[in-house]
């Protein structure tokens, strides 16, 4: 089976009901993040359109999917959507949660904070990643571009090289705890938070101060990480009525659309859907959130 694809059946109900027809590719994330999980469930509970996930890299390489015309959804960082093709007519669906910047070290290594990592071999996340964005806006934040030697690993390689020695810290950008960062002994996260405000100044507000729970990794307290809202996103042509199916599930599919790895940090309702971080909705999702909203 192509690695890239999840073929999912047509649902009964969108036969019987005369609703939107054809296949919804959801571009997603790399197999193991939240991302491919989300888009997962979703796929599997769209409702009157039958759904298809395309395994990825990430929030990059999902736009990118979109402008070809690959993919008719997609799911997006709101710093990777700020920087897309004017072009492309972006539009979002939704704000289906908040994505977690993780950056990872050897419970042993001696950095405590992010600027003790100059000199030093960081993966920030593979090439198409929504992390490689935020990444480089870090590196450029804490003045260590140049002087830390960036490569560009999907997350399993990564946790891989730095369970062998090989890099020094990986960045991740999804849900907490992320299944393949748990599986491995011996991590702790560097704090981040203290580069929101400089984020914020050169980028605008997708920045925030999140926690990373106690107990996350092993960890004896609180985290203070960088957060980003996710988007589920769409081009502006997207016919009204499949933008319609897809928010209708969004609302009256949310408990089953948190993935296992992040129940209890993650929620879907449609005050947080609606918070699309200045990305507009499409029109077809507006008419459904004032339908649900009446």
């Amino acid at each position: 089976m192509n690695r890239r694809v999840f073929l999912l059946g047509l649902l009964a109900a969108g036969c019987a009901t005369g609703g939107p027809s054809g296949e919804v590719a959801i571009a997603s994330g790399e197999r193991g993040g939240m991302y491919f999980d989300f888009a997962t469930l979703l796929a599997e509970q769209l409702l009157d359109v039958r759904g298809r996930v395309l395994e990825t890299e990430g929030s990059l390489a999902n736009l990118a999917l979109l402008a070809s015309g690959e993919a008719q959804v997609a799911l997006a960082l709101a710093d990777s959507a700020r920087v897309a093709d004017p072009g492309l007519r972006l539009r979002a669906l939704g704000r289906v949660y908040e994505n977690y910047l993780q950056l990872v070290v050897r419970v042993d290594d001696p950095a405590r904070v992010p600027a003790d990592l100059a000199g030093r071999t960081v993966s920030l996340g593979a090439e198409g990643s929504g992390a490689s964005l935020s990444g480089e806006r870090m590196l450029v934040a804490l003045g260590l571009r140049g002087s830390v030697r960036v490569e560009h690993l999907r997350l399993g390689d990564a946790a891989e090289a730095l369970a062998a020695g090989r890099i020094d810290a990986l960045l991740w950008s999804g849900g907490v705890p992320t299944p393949t960062l748990d599986d491995l002994p011996g991590i702790r996260l560097l704090p981040l938070a203290g580069l929101v405000p400089g984020l914020r100044a050169a980028h605008g507000s997708v920045y925030d101060q999140v926690p990373v729970p106690v107990g996350v990794y092993g960890a004896t307290r609180e985290v203070p990480t960088i957060g980003v809202a996710n988007l589920l996103v769409c081009r502006a042509s997207l016919p009204d009525d499949v933008a319609a199916a897809v928010t209708s599930t969004l609302i009256s599919r949310a408990a089953a659309l948190v993935p296992r790895q992040t129940l209890g940090t993650q929620f879907l309702d449609v005050r947080s859907l609606i918070g699309t971080a200045g990305l507009p909705l499409h029109p077809g999702a507006a008419a459904t959130y004032r339908t649900h909203h009446h």
